[in-house]
């Protein structure tokens, strides 16, 4: 296990008691975040006695890394579940109308091969009735065992008897891959509400630090700048600058 798992690990209980009405959600990047908690927990090491001394419970300075790795590892599983079945749903929208066209294909031929061995026609018929992507999947191979039994009417037309091979091989893959694309999004939501009581669990640490740090040091500039958010004061310059630029010259 990572230093991470163990801390999400260690966490878990306590992330758990952060009911949905008490969750908060990022409003910078995940890593940006994560890096400004670490930052912090460096910066104010220095301030320990005067923080210390205006109220501010040291124990929550000690668990920013804990609680940073805690939501960076909830963030990672998270990203894991969401991805990988985004990307099974890509992949399954770039290969399945191949298996379409190869069970259309084989219909086509069997249709015409079989048309004189009624038995043959009506399990055919059979097979093709029902349009959806299981259908589809299952059609594919009924259809290969279907053509490897009664192989010579087929290639009697010009078939390609390799295409029974592809048919079977193309179901198994469509099929696994179907499933990875239709995995229960329960997964996706339990995944992203740890990520947020994660999220949440750090941030009530970093607000108590920044809020005690800018009390202590509301008259020392120095020390001042490292207990606010660098990436809200970075965006919070750009967009005075664009509102600059956007007003009419009068």
């Amino acid at each position: 296990m990572t230093a991470q798992s163990d801390a999400l690990a260690a966490k878990l209980a306590i992330l758990k008691t952060i009911g949905k009405k008490d969750i908060q959600y990022p409003a910078m990047p995940m890593d940006t975040c994560l890096q400004e908690a670490r930052y912090l927990y460096k910066w104010c090491g220095a301030d320990q006695a005067a923080l210390t001394a205006a109220g501010l419970d040291w124990s929550l300075v000690d668990d920013l890394p804990v609680r940073a790795d805690a939501a960076s590892e909830a963030q990672s599983e998270w990203h894991n579940v969401r991805f990988g079945r985004e990307e099974a749903q890509k992949q399954w929208a770039l290969l399945s109308p191949a298996g379409y066209a190869l069970r259309d294909e084989l219909l086509h031929y069997m249709r015409y091969a079989y048309r004189a061995l009624p038995e043959l026609q009506t399990r055919v018929d059979a097979v093709a009735e029902g349009s959806s992507d299981s259908d589809m999947i299952q059609d594919l191979n009924d259809l290969a065992v279907i053509g490897r039994e009664h192989l010579s009417p087929l290639t009697a037309v010009g078939f390609d008897a390799a295409k029974l091979g592809q048919a079977a091989s193309k179901s198994r893959e469509l099929s696994s891959l179907r499933a990875e694309a239709s995995v229960d999004k329960r997964a996706d939501r339990e995944r992203k509400l740890l990520r947020d009581q994660a999220y949440t669990h750090l941030k009530q640490a970093v607000d108590a630090v920044r809020q005690c740090g800018q009390f202590v040091f509301w008259k020392d500039e120095e020390r001042l700048v490292g207990y606010a958010s660098d990436y809200n004061r970075t965006k919070n310059a750009r967009q005075k600058t664009e509102k600059v630029e956007a007003e009419p010259v009068a």
